[in-house]
C-alpha cells in the first residue's frame, strides 16, 4: 500500500497559514501600541559642559561620534541658554519651568548631612506633571534639589526611579562612598570610605538607565539623565578612550585631595594628565549618549522617543581644568559663575525620527523654563499657568515659533549678579551686593555675541529699559535675599 504523503504538505501550509496570522497579528498590536503611546522623552543634561566641548559645537580636540550623529539626525540650537550659571539654581529652574527670578532654588546652598536647600512640598514639577499624563519617570545622575526624606526629596516630586547622586558635594567625587538607590543608600565598600577607587559611579549609573528602559519599554516614559561628566574631579578608568588621549596634549600636572586616609568627601584629587583626562571624560560622556541610542535602537523605541542633550552651565574651572585649551566656551567670553554667554550659554541639541527634520539648526531664544511647557505639549497634557517657560514645540517642528519679550538670570555669589537678553541686547548688572560698586553692561550680540564692547554709556535709554525688566523679573526670596531684602 502506498503512503498517502499529499497530507503532509497541507499541513506545514495550514502551520505556516496560522503562524502568519499569529505574526502579523501581533506585529499589528505591537505597532498599534506603539502609535498610541505618547512619545517617550529622554532629557541629557552633562554638567559643566561648555557650549564648545563637542564637536556639534565646534569642538576640535575632543572626538564626539555620537553626538555628531545626534545633531546630524535632530536639530542644533544655536541660542539656547541654562537656568543660570551654576547646578542647583539651573536645575531647578528646569524642573519648575521658572527662572530663577521666580524659582524656589537661587544658589547652591548646602545642608546637613547631605544635599543642598530643598525645593519646597508645594513645588510642582515637570516629572509630576507627566506622572499625571501616564509617564513613568526616571532621573539617574545628580539630583541637588534637597536631601532625601526632605520636602525636596525626588521621589516626593513625581520621580518614580531615582538612582545616583543626591548631593552635589558628594557628586565631586567620582569614586564616592555612596549613592542612592531611591530611598536606600547604596555603600560602595570596595571604595574604603575614599581610600581608593574601585568603582567608577558614572558607569554605574549608566547600567541603571538602560535598566530603566528595558523594564519601561512597554509604556511611554520620562527619563532624566543628569550625567556628572565632566564635571571636575578630572578623573576617568585607566581604559581605552583615555589611553586615546594620553601623550596627545601639552600637560601641567594638577595636585589637589587625594584618595586615601585623608580625603574628604568634597575634593578633587590630584591629576597628572589633566588634559588627557578632561577629553577622556568629554569622549566617555559621549560613548554614554551612543549606548542609550542604541538600547533605543534594539528595543525598537526610536521613532517613537525624543531625545533631547544639554548642559547646565558653562565650563569650569576647578580641579586643573583648562577652558581656554580646549576653547570649551566656544568662543565666548566667560566660564561658569559667569553671566557672560560663556557661562550660561549652552550646547542643545533635539532629535526625534520623522518629527524633527534631521540636520537643521535653529536660532530660538529660549532657556531651561521653557523645557516644562514643551514637555506637556509633547505629552499632550495641562500645561501650569503660572511659568515663566514658553513651548518651543513649533521650532521643533520647524514652524512658527513665538519668542520671549526676555530672558532673565540671576546669580547669589562672586558679590551678586543679574542678566536680561531682550532680542540682541544683553544687560549684565554686577556687584549687587555692594551699592556702591554696582554697574550695569550693555552689549548688542548681534554685532558683538563675545561681549568685548560695553556700550552702556552710549546708549542710557536701553539701558533703563533692560534694568527695568531686571527688576520685573526679580521676585524677593527670603531664601536667597539681595542686600536690600534682608
Amino acid at each position: 500500500m502506498k503512503k498517502n504523503t499529499s497530507r503532509i504538505p497541507s499541513i506545514y501550509i495550514a502551520l505556516i497559514a496560522v503562524v502568519t496570522i499569529l505574526f502579523y497579528a501581533a506585529e499589528g498590536t505591537a505597532q498599534q501600541r506603539r502609535t498610541n503611546n505618547k512619545p517617550n522623552i529622554i532629557f541629557i543634561i552633562a554638567d559643566d559642559l561648555g557650549y564648545g566641548d563637542i564637536e556639534p559645537y565646534g569642538q576640535k580636540l575632543i572626538k564626539t561620534p555620537h553626538l555628531v550623529k545626534l545633531a546630524k539626525e535632530g536639530m542644533r540650537f544655536t541660542q539656547f541658554y541654562s537656568g543660570t550659571t551654576v547646578c542647583a539654581p539651573s536645575r531647578s529652574s528646569l524642573m519648575t519651568g521658572m527662572h530663577t527670578g521666580h524659582t524656589i532654588i537661587r544658589g547652591n546652598k548646602e545642608m546637613k548631612p547631605e544635599g543642598q536647600y530643598p525645593i519646597a512640598d508645594t513645588t510642582f514639577t515637570i516629572a509630576e506633571a507627566l506622572k499625571n499624563a501616564g509617564y513613568t519617570t526616571g532621573l539617574f545622575g545628580k539630583w541637588g534639589l534637597g536631601p532625601m526624606e526632605s520636602t525636596g526629596d525626588p521621589l516626593k516630586h513625581g520621580i518614580d526611579r531615582f538612582y545616583g547622586y543626591n548631593c552635589q558635594r558628594v557628586s565631586h567625587r567620582y569614586y564616592p562612598n555612596h549613592l542612592w538607590d531611591n530611598e536606600k543608600k547604596v555603600i560602595l565598600e570596595e571604595n574604603e570610605n575614599l581610600k581608593k577607587a574601585v568603582t567608577y559611579a558614572p558607569d554605574l549609573i549608566q547600567q541603571q538607565a538602560l535598566k530603566f528602559i528595558d523594564e519601561n519599554q512597554q509604556q511611554p516614559f520620562l527619563m532624566f539623565l543628569t550625567y556628572t561628566l565632566p564635571h571636575a574631579e578630572l578623573l576617568v578608568p585607566d581604559d581605552s578612550i583615555y589611553q586615546y588621549y594620553k601623550g596627545r596634549f601639552p600637560e601641567t600636572p594638577h595636585k589637589g585631595d587625594d584618595y586615601g586616609t585623608d580625603a574628604t568627601e568634597g575634593g578633587y584629587t590630584s591629576q597628572a594628565f589633566p588634559h588627557a583626562t578632561f577629553a577622556a571624560m568629554v569622549s566617555r560622556l559621549d560613548l554614554y549618549v551612543g549606548q542609550v541610542m542604541q538600547k533605543l535602537k534594539a528595543l525598537n523605541l526610536d521613532d517613537n522617543t525624543i531625545v533631547f542633550f544639554t548642559s547646565d552651565n558653562g565650563p569650569h574651572v576647578e580641579g586643573g581644568a583648562d577652558p581656554v585649551f580646549f576653547n570649551s566656551a566656544g568662543g565666548f567670553r566667560g566660564v561658569k559663575r559667569d553671566m557672560y554667554e560663556g557661562g550660561i550659554r549652552v550646547p542643545f541639541i533635539a532629535r526625534w525620527p520623522g518629527k524633527i527634520k534631521s540636520g537643521t539648526n535653529n536660532n530660538y531664544i529660549g532657556a531651561f523654563w521653557d523645557i516644562f511647557p514643551t514637555f506637556t505639549q509633547i505629552a499632550k497634557t495641562e500645561t501650569p499657568t503660572n511659568l515663566d517657560g514658553i513651548s518651543f514645540f513649533p521650532a521643533l517642528r520647524s514652524s512658527k515659533q513665538h519668542q520671549h519679550e526676555y530672558l532673565y538670570w540671576e546669580f547669589h555669589e562672586g558679590g551678586g549678579k543679574q542678566a536680561v537678553r531682550s532680542g540682541n541686547w544683553k544687560a549684565i548688572r554686577l556687584n549687587i551686593f555692594d551699592a556702591g560698586k554696582t554697574t550695569v553692561e550693555l552689549y548688542n550680540l548681534s554685532k558683538d555675541p563675545h561681549e568685548t564692547n560695553n556700550i552702556a554709556t552710549l546708549y542710557p535709554e536701553i539701558v533703563k529699559r533692560l534694568t527695568s525688566l531686571i527688576d520685573e523679573a526679580h521676585n524677593p526670596s527670603d531664601i536667597f535675599p539681595f542686600p536690600k531684602e534682608k
